[in-house]
């Protein structure tokens, strides 16, 4: 892991314009007193058209992540293959986006909205993050803010099927969501988000997955320590033992 720590990954998406933030009133934000490394956020969105409203937005996430003293990674799943379509999901963007997430102590993803659900490439980047993977949970214990944006009339599909995999995956789902409505009367030419009460939201959001994300991180351990998995553990050890005898 030190090396992601130090050295971006070639399906890493840079942010345009990192630290401007034209629709913020940074007066009015209030930024979490962190101890230790600047809480790592993992974002991920679902759409690959060259202008993707999914994508934009969680831009306009990572850059208020930034400004609040956060680390964002933007994951760019354009190689991405289908889960199973790679024996033993042996590719270096499968191999990049669990690193990622190991990496990562809370996610962002964002879906458009599409025939009343998320998309199918949101979907396959979370079946790409097992629940356990060598003895290691990749998504267990992190905090998840979700988002969505609609080519419509706002709607809630997306983000309440992004909670019910956050729960799956084990994760601690925030209280607040986005869900943008008519995504495409909201950024301007440039691709940059208008001031609006969606905006607003998205603040709201990142705030909160800041905050929860600082709360969390000295207790992640003792809240996902489960009975279960001990009992694993333990098995793994006796077989192990046995294997290798006296």
């Amino acid at each position: 892991m030190s090396r992601l720590e130090s050295l971006p990954g070639p399906r890493e998406r840079a942010l345009p314009e990192p630290d401007r933030v034209p629709a913020l009133r940074r007066e009015h934000l209030r930024r979490v007193d962190v101890e230790g490394h600047p809480p790592r956020i993992l974002l991920l969105y679902g759409s690959l058209r060259e202008r993707s409203y999914s994508r934009l937005a969680i831009e306009e996430a990572a850059r208020l992540l930034r400004l609040m003293g956060a680390e964002p990674r933007i994951f760019d799943p354009r190689d991405l293959p289908l889960p199973d379509q790679v024996p033993g999901d042996d590719h270096p963007a499968v191999r990049e986006l669990r690193a990622l997430s190991l990496w990562s102590e809370g996610q962002v993803w964002c879906s458009p909205e599409r025939h009343g659900q998320l998309t199918g490439l949101m979907k396959a980047q979370v079946d790409h993050l097992p629940l356990s993977m060598g003895g290691v949970r990749p998504t267990q214990g992190r905090t998840l803010a979700v988002m969505q944006v609609s080519g419509g009339s706002q709607s809630f599909n997306a983000v309440n099927s992004l909670r019910l995999l956050g729960r799956w995956m084990r994760m601690f789902t925030i209280p607040n969501q986005s869900s943008v409505a008519k995504a495409w009367q909201e950024f301007d030419e440039a691709g940059r988000m208008k001031p609006s009460a969606y905006y607003d939201r998205i603040v709201d959001v990142m705030e909160e997955l800041v905050r929860f994300t600082v709360l969390l991180r000295p207790h992640a351990g003792p809240l996902t320590d489960r009975y279960s998995e001990r009992l694993d553990a333990a098995a793994r050890q006796a077989r192990e033992a046995a294997r290798v005898g006296p």
